[in-house]
């Protein structure tokens, strides 16, 4: 079941986020800053209520979104949980009227499948650059950048 984050689980979004951080696999972020953007997290919720996954919405700038922290706990991998939340996440944006998404990632792959394409970073507005300079990588940053037009394509 997906369902918005509650503070109580902010803990429990840290620890699968800094999981994979730890494998250099996506980026860090303190238990601080999810506390503060938990209104950005969608939560899939297994059994027992165990979070297997996590993906945020960050709104950026006029009608443009950001895709952050998407995770799925070892072992629940390809099973459609990361997919689900992505297309949660294209909901919530299209009913918040945000009509492009983009993502920093390490895996274009996944993100190539939903319809997201490559584009250069530098094409990105520079409010989205104050968070790049505050991070560790910046400025040798391998993520990739990539953007999704909704084009009204997600009604909720």
């Amino acid at each position: 079941m997906i369902r918005k984050a509650k503070i109580t689980d902010a803990r429990h979004i840290h620890e699968l986020i800094k999981y994979y951080s730890d494998k250099d696999l996506m980026l860090y972020r303190s238990l601080n800053d999810i506390y503060e953007n938990i209104r950005d997290f969608l939560v899939f919720e297994g059994e027992r209520k165990k979070i297997l996954g996590v993906c945020a919405l960050h709104i950026g700038w006029d009608g443009l979104g950001e895709i952050r922290s998407l995770a799925v706990r070892e072992g629940y991998i390809r099973k459609g949980i990361g997919s689900s939340l992505v297309k949660e996440i294209f909901k919530e944006a299209a009913d918040l009227g945000i009509n492009t998404i983009f993502i920093l990632t390490y895996k274009p792959g996944f993100f190539k499948g939903f319809g997201f394409s490559k584009i250069d970073k530098k094409k990105l507005p520079h409010k989205v650059w104050t968070g790049c300079v505050n991070c560790p990588k910046f400025p040798d940053c391998n993520e990739i950048a990539m953007h999704y037009k909704l084009k009204g394509r997600f009604k909720g």
